[in-house]
């Protein structure tokens, strides 16, 4: 299995139909072992029943916005482990209200928000992780999404965050690869999650990618996890700073 003996912490699982969790799935079937982080009581609900389907997970109360409670995941995970192979990074936020007007009119406060916590929580965890996969290198994830590249209407700041989370992905590279930690993005097509809810005209905007993506489909959650498992393992072993689209090619057209 392409994840035996491996240990992983995924950041960012919020129910059952969330990119994350597809991801946790998969590189289980693989041999993994896993970590979850839920933000708060109410979120930590969903996580522990999803963990009931795991082999003995880790469950991390872990809020990104909080440098005290990353240390603290952090020191159990090395406490329990000593060290990990990989780190997902599956969180990002903002304020509805930023994602239903115009990105024009965005709150000093909201872009504020979706930076903290959509972007540079990506490099606090990265920079926690570091001490433990020093002695093997490893492989961090995060997940992006076009609306980082090109205009993506109503996706406001939150475009705005992913693109400082792709630049992110590509410093950090350049940062870690001497100690063989590789760092990538993965950015799915449109899919029905938790976080997409929230953005306006969302039903049409996969109605649009059914039919413009060369593939004529909308994307998968399992094809997503498929790829995210590719660039954790040791298949990717060199590939790094990069984005990697899982989107039925929808990204490469032009018109």
């Amino acid at each position: 299995m392409l994840m035996q003996g491996k240990k992983g912490l995924i950041v960012g699982v919020a129910n059952r139909r969330s990119i994350a969790w597809a991801i946790a799935q998969r590189v289980a079937q693989e041999g993994a072992q896993l970590a979850l982080t839920y933000q708060n009581e109410r979120f930590g609900e969903n996580v522990q029943e999803l963990a009931t389907k795991l082999e003995n997970p880790l469950l991390l109360q872990l809020d990104v916005t909080s440098d005290e409670q990353i240390d603290e995941a952090f020191n159990k995970l090395q406490k329990e482990w000593g060290q990990i192979d990989f780190l997902v990074h599956a969180v990002a936020f903002a304020l509805k209200h930023e994602l239903e007007s115009d990105y024009i009119v965005t709150s000093r406060e909201g872009y504020r928000i979706a930076q903290d916590i959509s972007s540079y929580s990506l490099t606090a965890l990265s920079r926690a992780a570091r001490p433990l996969m020093k002695e093997s290198g490893g492989s961090i994830l995060a997940l992006s999404y076009l609306g980082g590249e090109k205009v993506v209407p109503h996706y406001n700041v939150m475009g705005v965050a992913k693109a400082a989370l792709e630049a992110s992905v590509r410093y950090l590279s350049y940062d870690l690869g001497a100690e063989k930690i590789r760092i990538n993005a993965l950015s799915a097509g449109p899919i029905k999650t938790l976080a997409a809810a929230g953005i306006s005209g969302f039903s049409h905007m996969l109605e649009f990618h059914r039919q413009k993506a060369p593939l004529k489909k909308n994307t998968e959650l399992s094809e997503v996890a498929d790829a995210g498992l590719f660039l954790l393992s040791n298949l990717s072993r060199g590939i790094t700073g990069q984005t990697l689209y899982v989107d039925g090619g929808y990204s490469i057209m032009g018109m």
